[in-house]
């Protein structure tokens, strides 16, 4: 999946003044548009959270489209931006790159009471050379990298403020965008250098017990232009910083003609009410073996038929694995997924933040037009989010999202427990789902068999029955409705009498 294709929320609002892309399009979608032209901003964040990174890429665009760019660095030499670039695939030819690093006369014992030459120890100094080099080159584009150097050459946090003061006025006369990076050496907010900068952007790193780190950024401050709140995951890959931002279904909201999507089985169809409405998410809940993946390939199959393109994001099963299990099930869904019609991305939660994971989303629906999307599992959903807490929100976002959109969306959840009302779900998630399908074990003759049947339809009548459920040998069986067992859901069936149901 290309990197480019996956920041697709709508602007907030035409942006007043002219727009400074930073060279990601995810983060220029949270900033409206990129940041306001000729004004200084910080980018403050813990080491290794990609403030270079980013600086870089804003750098670069520039250099893309005509401007002059220059990159002072304070604390890296050359050649490691160089390189650091290279590791990216990025090239910082026609980019200024000006090293106002400290003298290696600075090892020497006698000059020990400063990380810096004497000649340089003096903050005006150093500010004057910064002057001098951005009279040379008049940039439409600069970086400082870093501010904690000119911090700890300041050592009094009152003249530090004021000489970033006075770099912030001679400034407003160059028509120079400015990016101001910080690792965070204060412990605390450094809450007057925010006071100073037009805009503020967070860039944090965030610990998880197991996987991968999640990093998620934040505009703290945009003076005088709208932005989009909130956190965003974003990851640092080969090409650079790739921002996903945080979803929000207002900004999709249209009008769906009303069509019903048939599953291909005629029983299953009149459990149902006719079929799935198209603009609705579905929830199929049972314990682990009850066919819940299985009823979701047959809804992909039978979509795919009709030329419609689907896409399941699966968390446990092997895509291939899926693939032989449902072609012994008479779903044989290979031709589909070889002319692309069905697309099966095997997703691993350790591995993705949920901002990641939403944006796969969209880029199937924005790029790929998929009209069916299946989530297997929600266990596994879950377990990309920092806390279950935090699942229903985003899940609400996504759905309500992709109903906009007109796809029809099933979501798996498995369940704790195989027989008996003591099942338990990991999360309840029920409250958000148009339609419900519940599918059980249950005990009869000696047999243990399972039984399905619609216990929820937003948009209109269902079958309010139990029908018996048989997987194979070679295609799904629904049965007639068991009118002559009570109790089946509890796993403990009475029979009734009457004729025995096959």
């Amino acid at each position: 999946m290309a990197t480019t294709s996956q920041e697709v929320n709508t602007p907030l609002s035409e942006p007043r003044h002219p727009r400074v892309s930073t060279g990601c399009s995810g983060l220029d979608n949270i900033l409206n548009g990129g940041f306001p032209k000729a004004r200084l901003y910080l980018i403050e964040g813990d080491p290794g959270a990609g403030k270079t990174t980013v600086a870089m890429q804003f750098a670069r665009d520039g250099i893309a489209k005509g401007e002059r760019a220059l990159y002072i660095t304070l604390s890296e030499s050359r050649a490691d931006l160089i390189h650091s670039a290279e590791s990216h695939g990025m090239s910082l030819e026609g980019i200024e790159i000006v090293e106002l690093l400290p003298n290696e006369n600075d090892l020497l014992p006698e000059q020990q009471y400063t990380v810096f030459h004497p000649a340089e120890v003096e903050l005006n100094d150093r500010m004057q050379r910064i002057v001098k080099e951005i009279q040379r080159v008049r940039p439409d584009r600069l970086v400082i990298d870093a501010l904690s150097e000119l911090r700890m050459l300041a050592k009094d946090p009152l003249r530090y403020r004021r000489q970033i003061l006075s770099l912030k006025d001679y400034m407003a006369d160059q028509e120079c965008t400015v990016l101001l990076l910080d690792d965070r050496s204060l412990r605390e907010p450094d809450l007057q250098l925010h006071s100073i900068v037009h805009g503020v952007v967070s860039m944090d790193r965030v610990p998880r017990e197991y996987g991968k780190i999640r990093r998620q950024v934040e505009i703290i401050k945009l003076r005088g232009a709208p932005y989009r709140e909130g956190l965003h995951d974003y990851t640092i890959m080969t090409g650079g910083v790739v921002v996903f931002p945080r979803l929000v279904a207002a900004d999709s909201r249209a009008n769906q003609p009303i069509e019903v999507v048939s599953s291909g089985i005629k029983e299953l169809d009149s459990l149902t009410g006719g079929g799935l409405d198209r603009g609705t998410s579905t929830l199929l809940i049972g314990p682990a073996g009850t066919g819940k993946t299985t009823l979701a390939l047959q809804w992909l199959a039978t979509a795919a038929a009709r030329e419609e393109r689907c896409a399941m994001l699966s968390f446990e099963e092997a895509p291939h694995t899926m693939m032989i299990r449902a072609a012994g099930l008479g779903i044989d869904i290979r031709p589909h997924v070889a002319n692309g019609k069905i697309t099966i991305e095997r997703i691993d939660p350790a591995e993705m933040s949920p901002g990641e994971l939403v944006a796969r989303v969209q880029h199937h629906v924005e790029e790929r037009d998929v009209r069916m999307i299946v989530l297997d599992s929600l266990n596994g959903y879950l377990q990309s989010m920092p806390g279950e807490k935090f699942l229903p929100i985003h899940l609400h976002e996504l759905l309500a999202y992709l109903g906009n959109r007109g796809v029809v969306t099933m979501m798996v959840l498995a369940q704790a427990g195989m027989l008996g009302s003591s099942l338990q779900s990991a999360v309840d998630v029920s409250y958000l789902a148009d339609n419900i399908l519940l599918l059980r074990y249950f005990e009869s003759h000696g047999e243990i068999r399972q039984a399905i049947s619609t216990v929820k339809r937003r948009s209109g009548g269902h079958e309010h029955t139990i029908r018996e459920l048989k997987l194979g040998p070679d295609r799904i069986n629904i049965g007639r409705p068991l009118h002559d067992f009570q109790g089946v859901l509890t796993g403990t069936p009475t029979f009734l009498g009457g004729q025995k149901e096959n």
